[in-house]
């Protein structure tokens, strides 16, 4: 008998990626722009992932743009999954106790909320300088999936993104990963889902930020086997949809149960 017994009915999470352009340090009009999107998407989703310090832009040298849970960030956020009936995540620029986080976030149409820390925080741009690493990873479940939220640079760790015993069937990478270097963004997305057997989501920005870095979206859905489900196209404001199936998953993960004879690493 297989250790995994499916389901009557196929689980099925549908999942949005809004790839865009983020003006620098400027919430308003980040704010603005993001929810003339998702009205676009309301009654036609279930899951919209944003990119990295989507209100900001990677401003990790303007300490006074961070915010606490109950900042503007936070409150609209909410608002839009209860208005919109659909669950969000992305990251922002957040302060807690006098220490400054790169918080990854995970809300739901309820408006429950989860947070958790960028972990790996991006020397070469100054990041570890003035923010704290988190400490703990981002697992929600969510419509029948169990999903991780894992920020920009965390993709580089293959530790940190490892998947013990399944724990999760959906990882996402919200970034701001620069065109310079988006060919190590596409090979690593495909071998995160490979290697943890997992959908693997990855939502990157578009544009030039205030330190002059381009980015080129390469915002990317990517199957256990590592194949591209959804692709969305370079240097474009894109809004684009696919569906999950949580019964297919579990059958290459019985057919072929590799994470069986996974390492197991405590941190």
């Amino acid at each position: 008998m297989p250790d995994y017994q499916f389901p009557d009915y196929p689980t099925i999470m549908k999942l949005s990626l809004l790839q865009d352009t983020i003006a620098w340090a400027d919430k308003q009009a980040n704010l603005r722009r993001v929810e003339s999107r998702l009205e676009q998407l309301a009654g036609q989703t279930d899951l919209v992932v944003l990119p990295e310090m989507f209100t900001t832009g990677f401003c990790t040298g303007r300490l006074d743009l961070a915010e606490d849970m109950q900042g503007v960030t936070v409150q609209t956020i909410r608002q839009w999954a209860t208005d919109f009936g659909l669950a969000l995540s992305g990251s922002f620029l957040a302060t807690e106790d006098g220490r400054y986080y790169n918080r990854a976030f995970f809300i739901r149409p309820d408006g429950e909320m989860y947070t958790a820390d960028k972990r790996h925080l991006f020397a070469p741009g100054g990041e570890g300088r003035l923010l704290s690493p988190g400490d703990k990873r981002l697992i929600v479940p969510y419509k029948g999936f169990n999903i991780c939220v894992l920020v920009c640079y965390d993709l580089r760790f293959p530790v940190w993104s490892r998947n013990v015993d399944n724990a999760y069937d959906l990882l996402l990478y919200v970034a701001n990963w620069p065109a310079v270097r988006i060919h190590t963004w596409h090979v690593l997305l495909e071998a995160r889902a490979m290697e943890n057997l997992a959908y693997v989501c990855g939502v990157n920005r578009t544009g030039e930020d205030g330190d002059g870095l381009a980015y080129n979206g390469g915002s990317k859905v990517i199957d256990a086997k590592g194949g591209v489900m959804l692709a969305l196209p370079d240097n474009q404001t894109a809004v684009a949809t696919v569906e999950l199936s949580k019964e297919s998953l579990e059958r290459v993960r019985t057919k072929f149960p590799v994470w069986k004879d996974a390492d197991k690493f405590v941190l």
